[in-house]
């Protein structure tokens, strides 16, 4: 049952109660849309990357994606499991492994952000494409002057 958004100022004042509202809308409903393709939000996260980014070092993608070492290898070795992504050493440094995305994981990829797409295109039906485009690009400008924060780790959840 959806539960209507307060119009308490307490509660619309702040972005981080509103955000965090609209972040369990889309990720309830994207965790369980990609559940069905075996897949999970930070799994979907790393893919989509790899995606994007074939042959990724994995120490790199840890930093750059937030997420703690230790998890990243855990993710990582979910991915390969289900054939969906390779360790493969660097040629040019046998001390850095890349992670590639197989063929199976790119239509997985496919069918992932489709899933994802759809949920989001529910979630945010009160916002014209304009608006949509400018709620991402605030929503990076916002993330770009954040202060560091502490990697993700896995027992934080997804």
């Amino acid at each position: 049952m959806a539960v209507p958004l307060s119009s308490d100022l307490e509660v619309a004042e702040f972005a981080g109660q509103l955000f965090f509202r609209l972040w369990r809308a889309c990720h309830t409903r994207t965790a369980e849309a990609l559940e069905t393709i075996g897949l999970t939000p930070p799994l979907f996260a790393v893919l989509n990357v790899l995606g994007a980014r074939d042959g990724a070092i994995q120490q790199q993608l840890s930093t750059d994606m937030g997420i703690d070492p230790s998890a990243m290898v855990a993710l990582i070795d979910a991915l390969e499991s289900a054939d969906l992504a390779e360790r493969r050493r660097r040629p040019s440094d046998r001390r850095a492994w890349e992670i590639a995305i197989t063929a199976k994981g790119r239509r997985t990829l496919k069918r992932a952000r489709q899933l994802a797409s759809r949920v989001e295109d529910d979630v945010l039906s009160g916002l014209s494409a304009e608006e949509r485009r400018q709620l991402v690009a605030l929503l990076r400008q916002a993330l770009g002057s954040t202060p560091p924060q502490p990697p993700w780790r896995s027992d934080e959840g997804d």
